[in-house]
């Protein structure tokens, strides 16, 4: 027996030494009690280190596991708290979209009430527009009725004034020796000698106007000669412009038709016109009431008022250069009483 086991021990401790030298690339094997017992000091030695190098290879390997699991439950805290503050910030953010949400609803209500008030007002400027432009046209229609009025009232007046002769540069006092009448037959007598003598010319009424002197005024008022027809008017008034220079006692007078304050302005508008014509020898006549006439290329032409005159010199060039100056001082004229206007 004892011999059977050495033999069966030694072919055992020949089965482990032919085992590879590298103890770490040995794998680690099972042994039974009975095999532990049976083997050598050099074996139970080596078993040993075999044992303890895969004890060694556990532990790093235990602590290799264990540091990958804290890694684990680091990252998964990491990403807990990633969670964590994702869900804040996306509390956050729904809460700031509510917010503005809320208030994008806040300017939709301001804009709507703005845009209401907006079409109210603008309805109210269009209400007050119409009614500015109904004003407008009213004064309009107004000014037009006065304009047409004064000049019914014009037309009456130069109606009523039409047989007066107006007497200028008549000294205040005269008629205190002889009355008004009494000096315009001296008048006549003095320069129309056969005028005088015409028993058909008669004078209705005789007066100064205005009928108040004042005394600041340096020229004496007017002399208004009422003549019982337009046909004597006429007829004197023609003698005086054919002689020129009247006058009573010697000192020079004026003997001029008489009309209406509205009339008196539409000729003294053709004063500037008519004294160019007059120097180009274009023969201008202020007739009645307020027409002007001259003589242009041999025929006599009339204008009632400036807008025709104008139409008419844009179709003379020669006519156009001598009237360009008045007729341009003449708009800037009116057009600085439309902006005082």
């Amino acid at each position: 027996m004892t011999n059977n086991k050495r033999k069966n021990q030694g072919n055992k401790n020949k089965e482990v030494t032919m085992k590879p030298s590298n103890e770490k690339d040995t794998p680690i094997q099972d042994y039974e009690d009975d095999d532990i017992e049976e083997m050598q000091e050099a074996d139970l030695k080596k078993l040993i280190r075999t044992l303890r190098s895969s004890q060694k290879q556990i532990l790093e390997l235990q602590k290799s596991l264990m540091d990958k699991i804290e890694n684990l439950s680091r990252e998964n805290e990491i990403l807990r708290r990633n969670q964590n503050e994702t869900k804040q910030l996306v509390q956050q953010e729904t809460g700031i979209v509510t917010e503005v949400k809320n208030s994008i609803d806040q300017m939709k209500n301001t804009i709507e009430s703005l845009t209401n008030r907006m079409g109210e007002a603008e309805e109210r400027i269009s209400d007050l527009e119409d009614r500015e432009q109904e004003r407008i046209q009213s004064d309009q229609r107004k000014e037009e009725e006065i304009r047409n009025l004064k000049h019914i009232v014009g037309n009456l007046q130069d109606t009523i004034k039409k047989p007066n002769i107006r007497v200028l540069g008549v000294p205040e006092g005269m008629e205190r020796e002889k009355e008004l009448e009494g000096l315009f037959s001296e008048i006549l007598a003095e320069n129309f000698p056969g005028l005088e003598k015409d028993r058909e010319i008669l004078v209705q009424e005789a007066h100064r106007t205005p009928n108040k002197h004042d005394q600041k005024r340096p020229s004496p008022r007017h002399v208004v000669i009422k003549l019982s027809t337009v046909k004597h008017k006429e007829k004197i008034l023609k003698c005086a412009r054919e002689k020129r220079q009247i006058t009573l006692r010697g000192s020079p007078i004026r003997l001029t038709a008489d009309f209406s304050s509205e009339t008196l302005q539409a000729r003294r508008e053709w004063q500037d016109i008519a004294q160019v014509l007059r120097e180009n020898n274009c023969q201008p006549r202020i007739l009645y009431p307020a027409k002007l006439s001259f003589v242009n290329e041999g025929e006599i032409k009339t204008f009632h008022n400036k807008q025709k005159l104008k139409e008419f010199v844009a179709t003379r060039p020669a006519l156009q250069k001598m009237l360009k100056d008045v007729l341009h001082t003449e708009t800037k004229k009116h057009g600085h009483q439309y902006e005082r206007r």
